[in-house]
């Protein structure tokens, strides 16, 4: 994902809310909001209806500012507090969450003061309630990585034509970030907003999971960048290069949250319809040793992922303020504890998902209840990288201390 964002005359309609924001009313406003996702979120998976006043109405509460400092007009959150309300809302609805991650993770930019070219502009438009999203990622073959999106100048202009794809929250977005690649190679990093002429939102994620993300392909058509939407990639040094974790830390946020709503989901199918098996030594399913001990196992994978989350959260939060070798050193660390988190995290959204179905019979697998998508949903999301490369990284730091790759997934 990239995050370089610009002025244009739009930033001169973002002003702060009248009401300072804190965290507890945050959560409280969101509340009924999150009720309505959870109630509806089956029915939206099978007629693949996409959550636009919901997704609104969070925008608007400030979810996005949760973690922006006080004095800059945010609710002044911590990492942890972010982490927590990521989980609440992937509780609900872990599409939701998935698609917001590049707005909720802007807000975070500004709240650790990360490198981020034009500062002012991206908080007036947080303070604005936009949505953001973007990404780097392309179908168009080549090596992992590759740019093929192009930009040609116009005058002091860029003209750009390419496809991104897995452009998550792309149609909940007001601004969209990419990168194209010059005539001489440079990269080109600009942020335009959606309604711009030659940009194009594509419905077309076509995964097992998370359909409702709006992760599909952004196709730019001749589309005119000014120059202010547009910065040259640099070589800057940073003294902690692992700012992706906290993009994987809310991977892993979106994973604890899918474990705690098969939790819920499994308690109130327990209690309300299913049935004992015929040879069950009771006549109710709450009474049933076998259905007990697995609606135990379920929530203690998520009790532990929803604690690997936070913890980390914390260990990141530490990281802030660091300068020089004190950072890097912190850095790889809390990457290192990130990944950790992230296996956990992923293993317990998979391995509660699938012990669902233990808990009833047959018709615990109606497509009406659409249990299925806990496990579709967060299966796609453990593949934005595998968990494999996360152990295999933590090893090798803990042998011998090789510093994780700063290739933003870690």
């Amino acid at each position: 994902m990239t995050t370089d964002v610009v002025e244009t005359s739009q930033d001169e309609l973002a002003t702060p809310a009248d009401e300072p924001l804190t965290v507890a009313g945050i959560r409280a406003a969101i509340a009924p909001v999150l009720r309505r996702l959870a109630d509806t979120a089956a029915e939206r998976e099978r007629t693949h209806d996409y959550a636009f006043d919901e997704v609104r109405a969070l925008a608007e509460a400030g979810v996005t500012l949760l973690g922006v400092p006080r004095e800059e007009g945010g609710a002044g959150g911590s990492s942890r507090d972010v982490a927590e309300l990521v989980i609440e809302i992937a509780r609900a609805d872990s599409s939701v969450a998935q698609a917001l991650r590049s707005s909720i993770m802007t807000g975070n930019q500004i709240a650790a003061r990360s490198p981020l070219p034009r500062r002012e502009t991206v908080l007036r438009r947080l303070l604005a309630r936009d949505l953001f999203a973007g990404t780097s990622n392309e179908r168009s073959g080549g090596a992992s990585g590759s740019v093929n999106t192009t930009a040609r100048r116009d005058g002091d202009d860029w003209i750009v034509n390419g496809e991104k794809y897995y452009s998550t929250g792309g149609l909940y977005a007001s601004w969209f970030s990419a990168q194209a690649q010059a005539e001489d190679g440079t990269i080109v990093r600009f942020t335009v907003p959606v309604d711009r002429p030659g940009v194009e939102l594509l419905d077309d994620f076509d995964a097992i999971g998370q359909r409702l993300t709006a992760s599909g392909t952004t196709r730019f058509t001749d589309v005119r960048v000014l120059p202010g939407e547009a910065v040259v990639a640099g070589d800057l040094v940073l003294d902690n290069p692992w700012l992706g974790s906290w993009a994987h830390l809310y991977l892993a946020s979106v994973e604890a949250g899918i474990a705690a709503r098969v939790l819920d989901d499994a308690i109130a199918h327990v209690r309300e319809k299913a049935r004992p098996i015929k040879h069950s030594s009771a006549s109710r399913s709450v009474d049933d040793p076998y259905v007990r001990q697995t609606v135990g196992e379920i929530a203690a994978r998520a009790q532990s992922a929803r604690a690997s989350v936070l913890l980390s959260a914390e260990t990141l939060e530490g990281v802030r303020g660091l300068e020089g070798t004190a950072a890097r050193e912190a850095g790889a660390a809390a990457a290192v504890h990130v990944a950790s988190t992230g296996v956990i995290a992923i293993e317990a959204a998979l391995t509660s998902a699938e012990l669902l179905f233990d808990i009833g019979s047959g018709s615990v697998t109606n497509r009406e209840l659409a249990f299925d998508r806990h496990w579709r949903n967060a299966r796609t999301v453990a593949n934005h990288n595998p968990r494999h490369w996360k152990q295999a990284v933590t090893g090798a730091y803990l042998l011998t201390g090789e510093e994780p790759p700063t290739t933003g997934l870690f």
